[in-house]
C-alpha cells in the first residue's frame, strides 16, 4: 500500500503524475541507446510523438489485455503505458465469479515494454469467463475469456498483417466489420509495428487501433521484420547483423529489444515446443495451438532462416534482389542453407503425424507466403524477378517446409506480403502441394506488389475462373511450381487493402477462404469480397 499512497498523493499535487522539476527520480535505464526513447528511461521529459501520446491519465494506463487458451493453461498478457517512477509496478488479474470480482494473481510489470504476464493452469474453458485487470485502484481493464469452442462445428479465423504507418491511424472498419462476423479467433501474421526503433509506442498504438477486435476472443500475434526494427529479416539462429539491411543474416538492434519485441507480442501464445534459446540470448516461441477441432501450428519464418549476403552468387544490385530473368535458379539453391531450421522442421514433422480425436483439421500460420508470389515491388515500374525475402528461397528448405504442410493435410495462412493471393504449391509437380492463403494488408500504400507475369498470358493450364486473368500454372523467379487461383493488385478497390477470414468446417472438411476490402460493410446486403473469393477447398 505504501506505493499506492504514494501514487494517489502524486496524483492530487501533480495532475499528470510527474515527477517534481527539480527531483532526481531513480529509473530503470534501458539497456540499449536511441531505442524505445518513448517509452523508457525518463520517457516523460521525451516529446510526445507521432505515434502516440503515452502520458495518459493514470486511470487508463491499462492500455488493453491479449490471452490464448490451449492445453487447459490461460496465457494473458497485460499491455500498460509507461509508469513514472513512484507508480506500483504491479498488476491484479481478476476473474469476475458469481457476479463478484475475484482477484486470482498478482504479477510485476517489466518496465522494458511494460507488459505484465499471467499464467493460469488447470483452466477448464467450459464457459465465458469475464476477466479484469487492474492497476492501482482506478485503472482497470476488461474482457472476455471465451468458453473453448470445442463443439462448434466451424470454426472461423480474422486474419491481418501490415499495420503500416503511412496512412490514417483509423481502423475503425476493420473492428466494425470484425466484431460483426464474431470469429472465433485472430490473428496478426506480422508487422503490427513499422516505427523500428519505437515498438513499444507503435504497439501501444496497434493495441488501441485493434483491442476491440481481441478483447473477448483470443488473439494471435506474431512479430517480423519492421516489428524488431529491420526492413528484413534473416534471423539465422539469432547472430548479430553487420547493417540494419540484415542480409548476412542476423539481428541488428539490441537483443534486449528483440526480446522485449516478442515478449510483448507472442508471451501469451501457447508455451513454446522447443524453448532453448538462440545466439545473444533471443527466445523462440514456435508452436502448437490446438482450438477446439482445429490445431494450429505456429511457426517463425525468420528466426532460422540463412541470409544471403555471401553465401551465394550476387545477381542482382543488392544481395536478395534477382533482376535477370536468365540466371540460373539452382545457382542460389546452395547446400547447407536453412529456411525454417532443423529445430522447426522437427516440431512440424511431429506435428504433421500427431493424431488426436479430438483435431479434425491443422493449418500453418507464419510471417510470410513459401514462393515468389509478386512480379512487381515499391511501384509499377519496379521489375523483380526472385526476392530472397520471400520464403520461395532457398528452394530446398522450402520445398522440405511445404512438404510437411501437405503432410499435414494443413493449409497455409501468412502474411507480409502486401499482395493477397490463394496459391496451391506444387513440388515434384504443378498442384502436388498444400494451399496458402496470404492475406491482405491492413494499409497497403507502402510497398505494394503486383502479380503481373512479364507475358501477361495465362498459366499453362489457362485462367482459373472468369473473373482474373493470370491465373493457372505459373513458376516463380526460383523456378518453385505455383498454381495461381486468386490476387489482389494494387489497383482493385482500397489499393487492395483488407482482411482474410477462414473458414474451418470441421463436418465437410472444408476450408473457405474470404478476403475483405477495408471499407467492405460485411453486415450490408450484397457486400462483395475481392474478385476471385471466396475459395472453397476439399481437405
Amino acid at each position: 500500500m505504501k506505493n499506492l499512497s504514494l501514487s494517489l498523493f502524486l496524483l492530487i499535487l501533480y495532475p499528470a503524475c510527474q515527477p517534481p522539476k527539480d527531483s532526481e527520480p531513480s529509473y530503470v535505464k534501458a539497456p540499449f541507446e536511441a531505442l524505445d526513447t518513448l517509452c523508457t528511461n525518463d520517457w516523460w521529459n521525451r516529446d510526445k510523438g507521432e505515434i502516440i501520446d503515452v502520458k495518459v491519465s493514470r486511470d487508463k494506463v491499462i492500455a488493453f489485455g491479449a490471452y490464448t487458451v490451449a492445453n487447459n493453461t490461460l496465457k494473458l498478457t497485460a499491455q500498460l503505458f509507461p509508469l513514472y517512477p513512484e507508480e506500483s509496478r504491479t498488476v491484479v488479474l481478476e476473474l469476475k465469479d458469481n457476479g463478484n470480482w475475484k482477484e486470482v494473481q498478482q504479477q510485476p510489470v517489466n518496465e522494458l515494454g511494460w507488459s505484465a504476464h499471467f499464467r493460469v493452469d488447470r483452466w477448464s474453458g467450459d464457459r465465458d469467463i469475464p476477466y479484469r485487470l487492474r492497476h492501482g485502484e482506478k485503472a482497470f481493464y476488461t474482457g472476455t475469456i471465451r468458453k473453448v469452442p470445442v463443439d462448434k462445428p466451424e470454426i472461423v479465423m480474422a486474419a491481418l498483417s501490415c499495420n503500416s504507418n503511412k496512412g490514417p491511424k483509423d481502423r475503425k472498419n476493420y473492428v466494425k466489420n470484425i466484431n460483426a462476423i464474431d470469429p472465433d479467433i485472430i490473428f496478426f501474421a506480422g508487422d503490427q509495428s513499422y516505427y523500428h526503433k519505437e515498438h513499444t509506442a507503435a504497439w501501444l498504438l496497434f493495441g488501441m487501433q485493434f483491442r476491440e477486435t481481441f478483447r473477448h476472443r483470443p488473439m494471435i500475434s506474431i512479430p517480423d521484420d519492421h516489428d524488431i526494427g529491420q526492413g528484413n529479416l534473416w534471423g539465422e539462429g539469432g547472430k548479430k547483423a553487420e547493417s540494419m539491411a540484415g542480409d548476412d543474416g542476423g539481428y541488428f538492434f539490441h537483443p534486449g529489444y528483440v526480446k522485449m519485441v516478442e515478449r510483448c507480442q507472442a508471451w501469451h501464445l501457447p508455451d513454446a515446443v522447443d524453448p532453448d534459446t538462440i545466439r545473444q540470448g533471443i527466445g523462440v516461441y514456435f508452436t502448437s495451438y490446438p482450438l477446439g477441432p482445429v490445431d494450429f501450428a505456429i511457426i517463425e519464418d525468420r528466426k532460422f532462416k540463412s541470409g544471403p549476403r555471401g553465401k551465394i552468387p550476387q545477381r542482382g544490385p543488392r544481395p536478395d534482389h534477382i533482376r535477370d530473368p536468365a540466371y540460373d535458379p539452382q545457382s542460389v539453391n546452395v547446400p547447407g542453407l536453412k529456411l525454417l531450421g532443423d529445430r522447426q522442421l522437427a516440431f512440424l514433422e511431429r506435428w504433421a503425424e500427431k493424431e488426436d480425436g479430438t483435431i479434425k483439421m491443422k493449418a500453418v500460420l507464419s510471417q510470410t507466403g513459401f514462393c515468389g508470389g509478386a512480379h512487381v515491388h515499391g511501384d509499377s515500374t519496379n521489375r523483380l524477378h526472385a526476392d530472397m525475402d520471400s520464403n520461395g528461397w532457398p528452394q530446398d528448405g522450402r520445398n522440405k517446409a511445404i512438404r510437411l504442410i501437405k503432410k499435414a493435410n494443413a493449409v497455409h495462412i501468412a502474411g507480409d506480403q502486401h499482395l493477397a493471393t490463394v496459391i496451391q504449391h506444387g513440388i515434384d509437380e504443378f498442384r502436388d502441394g498444400p494451399w496458402a492463403f496470404v492475406v491482405p494488408a491492413i494499409v497497403n500504400n507502402y510497398y505494394s506488389r503486383w502479380w503481373w507475369p512479364a507475358d501477361e498470358q495465362p498459366g499453362a493450364k489457362g485462367p482459373i475462373g472468369n473473373l482474373l486473368p493470370w491465373t493457372g500454372d505459373y513458376r516463380d523467379g526460383f523456378d518453385n511450381k505455383i498454381t495461381m487461383h486468386a490476387y489482389v493488385n494494387p489497383s482493385a478497390r482500397d489499393f487492395g487493402a483488407g482482411f482474410g477470414l477462414i473458414r474451418f468446417d470441421t463436418d465437410s472438411q472444408q476450408v473457405t477462404f474470404e478476403c475483405w476490402p477495408r471499407s467492405a460493410d460485411v453486415s450490408a446486403p450484397g457486400a462483395q469480397q475481392f474478385p476471385g473469393w471466396p475459395i472453397t477447398l476439399q481437405m
